[in-house]
């Protein structure tokens, strides 16, 4: 896969051909060459095991969905149930596009007094005046605004708050906004837990504020270095120092995100986990045992737990597997981007129809602005302009599947497609759709990571997809698991050891919006939108499983 899993195992690059072989546990499977019509034989106890990890993912959806049905009952009792409470797990994995109309916290101003609006941000402090009211200030990225309201608890967690906007009296301390939101509805996305290892407000206080109050005889809490950094993820969101770290005119406030490339021994399982077991470069780090990263993709998930919103990294990506390819290198360079989402990762400027503006836009200029360099490129080495859509082609896997089976291809429902599944369904799909750039979404659960979120009407489907050039895969994404008991069993259901994982899983503990995003390997984007035949014609320095000079 691209950047998120940019180079697969070994034995998913094997072309389909006859004979036998052996499956993962030893028992044997027959692979038959791909114009034939008979089916792939998938022996018993490893279709047992998928079965068996579903049914887990299954029961623990049910468990989640519990507090639905309380609301539900609740409704029964309070005809205002529907205005407050916990918003269902299922509500959060992608289930539909309401159409909703969301306001940025940043955008609160007189212009919009006296109207109704929706946002979404972190209970940040909630002060009660009387027994009856309460001041709840929601933060999100770097703005605030006040909301009136009736108390809550639990500070950090997500909620969404619709209600009207008025303009006080008087101004407001405290928030970057000088209007107020007359609360009408306030949901729960995700709760903080109880007992938050640091507290924000502490954390955000400076030296020379907690030496004036110890002067007039107040005691402060003092947040220490490696307190801080012990808790990195809540301590990002200060709003002091995401000043350091976003540059508002990249990306319409996308945040640059650079993410470690050393990472400690305890990670590499975690790091194996989330590239589908893909080998690392380990090496001594001052007497630590440590790897090169794969992938950014846990690190810029725990940036957007720390409330950047939007997030990107452009940079070296490591997989030390022996894949002997044309389309597999050791380090390439790789675009990975997360951002939270509202209802849906299909929803307007969100994961998939951003990577569909992306690269519509990204072609588009090329054949328009760089027509001299392709020419260029075009007298050595002759290849045909790409086709593509003004509206990026999106079909579903189990779509994909029933192409490959009309065209007498037998393939497993709910296995990955390997090399030569995937070249077949983009003539296919080349054929009847006259393009070669789409998308292809709701994979089996069982062949992506971990953190992976299942589709909310099949927990055999999940909400992922990979971006398809002339027929070979250029990006991998999904929407992410932000619960963190869903998190901790799918890892289980994976063999991870949750202990490994566990400073990645705690920063869901302390409320995480819905988020998704994917990873590009640039590199092989370039070969394909130029039709050359190998990846080490794009890569300046390329390092493969035999080249580490020049």
């Amino acid at each position: 896969m691209a950047s998120e899993v940019e180079n697969p195992s070994p034995a998913t690059e094997n072309r389909i051909d006859g004979g036998n072989t052996a499956s993962a546990d030893g028992n044997p499977t027959i692979e038959i060459a791909s114009d034939s019509s008979e089916s792939k034989v998938i022996s018993k106890k490893q279709a047992k095991k998928e079965a068996a990890k579903a049914e887990k993912i299954r029961r623990k959806q049910e468990e989640a969905s519990s507090a639905g049905a309380a609301s539900a009952k609740l409704a029964e009792t309070d005809p205002l149930a529907c205005n407050y409470g916990d918003v269902p797990i299922e509500d959060l994995q992608s289930k539909a596009v309401t159409g909703r109309k969301w306001t940025e916290v940043g955008m609160l101003d007189a212009k919009v007094a006296n109207g109704t609006v929706l946002i979404r941000g972190v209970a940040q402090t909630i002060r009660a005046v009387g027994k009856k009211m309460a001041f709840l200030v929601v933060r999100q990225f770097t703005a605030t605004v006040q909301c009136v309201l009736t108390v809550s608890e639990e500070l950090e967690s997500i909620v969404d708050v619709e209600g009207v906007v008025s303009i006080p009296t008087e101004p407001i301390k405290g928030t970057t906004q000088q209007v107020e939101i007359q609360v009408t509805k306030l949901h729960c996305i995700n709760r903080a837990v109880s007992n938050l290892p640091i507290n924000i407000e502490d954390a955000a206080r400076s030296e020379e504020e907690i030496k004036e109050a110890e002067k007039a005889g107040e005691k402060l809490v003092r947040v220490n270095q490696d307190t801080r950094l012990n808790n990195r993820v809540l301590d990002l969101r200060r709003l002091q120092i995401k000043q350091f770290f976003v540059c508002s005119v990249l990306w319409k406030m996308y945040a640059i995100c650079l993410c470690p490339k050393c990472i400690s021994a305890v990670s590499i399982i975690c790091d194996c986990a989330c590239e589908g077991g893909a080998a690392v470069f380990k090496l001594d780090y001052k007497g630590q045992a440590a790897c090169l990263a794969q992938s950014p993709q846990l690190y810029k998930q725990m940036v957007i737990c720390a409330g950047f919103g939007r997030v990107f990294e452009v940079g070296p990506v490591f997989r030390a597997e022996d894949s002997y390819t044309h389309r597999h290198l050791c380090e390439f360079i790789g675009l990975d981007v997360e951002m939270e989402i509202k209802e849906h990762y299909f929803e307007a400027r969100t994961v998939l129809d951003i990577v569909d503006r992306l690269f519509v836009t990204m072609f588009d200029y090329l054949d328009e602005k760089c027509k001299k360099l392709l020419d260029a490129i075009n007298r050595q080495y002759p290849f045909k302009p790409l086709k593509y859509l003004r509206k990026t082609l999106c079909l579903t896997f189990e779509e994909g599947i029933q192409m490959l089976k009309d065209a007498g291809i037998e393939v497993d429902p709910f296995g990955d497609l390997n090399t030569e599944a995937e070249r077949t369904l983009g003539r296919l799909v080349l054929d009847k759709y006259n393009t070669e750039f789409y998308i292809l979404h709701r994979y089996p659960l069982a062949v992506r990571p971990f953190y992976t979120m299942p589709c909310p009407d099949n927990p055999l489907y999940s909400n992922s997809f990979d971006v398809f050039i002339r027929g070979e895969e250029i990006i991998s994404g999904a929407q992410r698991v932000h619960f963190p008991d869903l998190l901790t069993s799918q890892a289980k259901a994976r063999g991870i050891d949750v202990s490994t994982i566990s400073a990645y899983v705690n920063s869901f503990r302390y409320g995480a919006c819905p988020h998704g995003g994917f990873g590009i390997g640039l590199e092989r984007v370039v070969m394909l939108f130029c039709g050359l035949g190998n990846i080490r014609q794009t890569s300046l320095f390329p390092r493969d499983p035999q080249r580490l000079i020049p």
